[in-house]
């Protein structure tokens, strides 16, 4: 039996359920009445997400779409970053969208300290953009796996808990 037990606590996403998302809001896009004749062009990077068309509205419709794809995959909303709208040459506009990955320094450092003043049985450790919750009993991990759900709800990323043992 093992003296101790851990989880880590990252904030990823699936990447070929993004793909998946994107592709099927190119479609609709296409097939779409409304967005038709936009020139909508949709462009996925690494870390980055462009949506290029005729207006604002447009690219509000396209964003309320990929929301509904986006959840629809089970990916959570957290992960675009919207960024301000720009106006672009040939009466276009653009709008970036960064995609929210790993744990900042900023915000490891604050789950770590609410999980080491709240539950003294466990210890917390952050590995590069992870966090390790490392304690004796697994009664007092899943503690604190509630209570990082709980505080999730006021971070501007989602949790994902892996490699419970």
């Amino acid at each position: 039996m093992p003296s101790s037990y851990s989880f880590d606590v990252v904030s990823e996403f699936d990447h070929q359920e993004l793909v998946n998302a994107i592709d099927q809001l190119r479609r609709e896009v296409d097939q779409r009445y409304d967005l038709k004749d936009s020139k909508t062009k949709i462009d996925l990077k690494e870390n980055e997400l462009s949506i290029v068309s005729i207006s604002e509205m447009t690219i509000q419709s396209v964003k309320d779409i990929l929301l509904q794809k986006a959840t629809k995959r089970n990916l959570s909303l957290k992960i675009f970053d919207f960024q301000k709208i720009e106006i672009i040459g040939g009466n276009m506009v653009l709008q970036n969208v960064l995609l929210r990955k790993g744990l900042s320094q900023e915000i490891a450092k604050k789950l770590s300290k609410l999980v080491r003043d709240n539950i003294k049985k466990v210890s917390a450790s952050i590995q590069g953009e992870s966090l390790r919750i490392t304690g004796k009993s697994k009664d007092d991990l899943q503690t604190a796996i509630n209570l990082l759900k709980k505080e999730e709800e006021d971070l501007e990323i989602a949790l994902q808990f892996e490699n419970y043992r």
